[in-house]
C-alpha cells in the first residue's frame, strides 16, 4: 500500500567519530553565510530565476550533490548542517540531529518512508563516520539512492537529471487500451490543454485501468482538482501516485473530502503524495478512508504508530 522499498537502503550501525583534525572549524557566522548561499545556489543549479521556477524535487537533489561534495572536503559541519535544511525542505520535522538519529530513528515518514530511511542513514555517515572501510563510499551510494528515489527515475543518468520526456510520449501513451492496465504519464509535463485529453482518455478505458502515473509531471493544486473527476471514478483504480510535483498541503482538504465518500475511488489502496512542495503528513480521516478500502491488507504503515484500538475509535468517531 505505500510506497515500495528498494534494495540496500539500510546502513551498518554507527560507528566512532573521526579524529578531531580532519574537520575544518569555520566561524558561526560565516558557516551561516556560506550555508545560505549553498542553499541558493542549490535551487539555481538546473534553470535561470531560483528554485521558485522549479519543481521542489530539484533544490533537493541539488543539496544532496552539494553535500556529498562537503563531505569529501572534511567540511563535516557544514554538511551536518546543510543536511539539516534537506530534512527540514522534505518535512521531517526534528531539526535536531541526535533527535533524528537515537529518539525518532524507528518513525516512518508519514508520506514517505524510503526518504526517511534513507535520510537516518546519511546522517548516521555524516555525524558517526565508521573510521573502517570505504565510509566515503557507502555515503556516496546512499547519496545516489537518495537522489534515484526524488528524480524522474525515466530520466535518471549518472551525469545528472537528463531533458524531460518528449510531449510526443504522451500522445503514444493516450492511444489503444492501457498496457498492463497501467496509465504511465510520468515525467511528462502536463498543461492545461493536455489535461482535457488526459481526462477523455481516463473516461473512455475506466475500465482497464487499475494504476495511474502522474508523477513529476508539473501537477498543481489546480489541475489535480480538475482531474479528481475523472480519476475518483474509476471502478477499478488501485494506486494513483502523484509524487515529484507541485502540490500543497491544501489539496489534502479535498483529497480528504472526495475519499469519505465510498462511492468514490471504490478500489484504491494507495496514493503516493510524497516529494511535493509541503506535504508532509497525512490526515487521520484521509488515512482511515484508505483503510476501510482495503480492509483485508492490514494496517497502512502511517497508521502503525496509533493501534488498532485507537484506529477504531477513530473509524467510530469519524463514523
Amino acid at each position: 500500500m505505500g510506497t515500495k522499498q528498494t534494495k540496500g537502503c539500510q546502513p551498518g550501525s554507527a560507528g566512532e567519530s573521526p579524529p578531531a583534525h580532519h574537520r575544518k572549524k569555520v566561524p558561526p557566522r560565516e558557516r551561516g553565510d556560506f550555508l545560505a548561499s549553498l542553499v541558493v545556489k542549490s535551487g539555481e543549479k538546473f534553470g535561470k530565476g531560483g528554485g521558485s521556477s522549479l519543481p521542489p524535487y530539484h533544490r533537493r537533489i541539488c543539496m544532496i550533490q552539494d553535500m556529498l561534495v562537503l563531505v569529501k572536503q572534511g567540511k563535516q559541519e557544514e554538511a551536518t548542517e546543510l543536511l539539516r535544511h534537506l530534512r527540514q525542505d522534505l518535512g521531517m520535522e526534528s531539526t535536531s540531529l541526535d533527535d533524528v538519529l537515537y529518539r525518532y530513528a524507528s518513525f516512518r515518514n508519514l508520506v514517505d518512508p524510503i526518504t526517511h530511511d534513507l535520510i537516518i542513514s546519511l546522517a548516521r555517515y555524516i555525524h558517526c563516520p565508521k573510521p573502517e572501510g570505504d565510509s566515503l563510499g557507502a555515503m556516496e551510494k546512499l547519496c545516489r539512492q537518495l537522489t534515484y528515489h526524488l528524480s524522474p527515475h525515466s530520466q535518471w543518468r549518472r551525469q545528472g537529471i537528463m531533458k524531460r520526456k518528449p510531449q510526443s510520449c504522451l500522445k503514444a501513451v493516450l492511444m489503444g487500451k492501457p498496457q498492463d492496465n497501467t496509465v504511465d504519464l510520468s515525467g511528462i509535463p502536463l498543461t492545461l490543454k493536455d489535461l482535457d485529453r488526459v481526462t477523455s482518455y481516463l473516461q473512455h478505458s475506466s475500465e482497464h485501468i487499475d494504476t495511474v502515473e502522474l508523477c513529476f509531471t508539473e501537477l498543481t493544486d489546480d489541475m489535480l482538482l480538475q482531474l479528481l473527476p475523472a480519476l475518483c471514478v474509476l471502478p477499478h483504480l488501485t494506486t494513483l501516485s502523484l509524487n515529484g510535483n507541485r502540490l500543497t498541503k491544501a489539496i489534502l482538504r479535498d483529497l480528504t473530502e472526495t475519499l469519505k465518500d465510498p462511492k468514490k475511488f471504490p478500489s484504491v489502496t494507495w496514493i503516493d503524495l510524497g516529494n511535493n512542495v509541503d506535504i508532509f503528513s497525512l490526515p487521520q480521516p484521509f488515512l482511515v478512508s484508505l483503510k476501510r478500502r482495503c480492509p483485508k491488507q492490514g494496517n497502512l504503515p502511517t497508521i502503525l504508530e496509533f493501534g488498532e484500538g485507537q484506529v477504531s475509535d477513530l473509524e467510530s468517531q469519524d463514523g
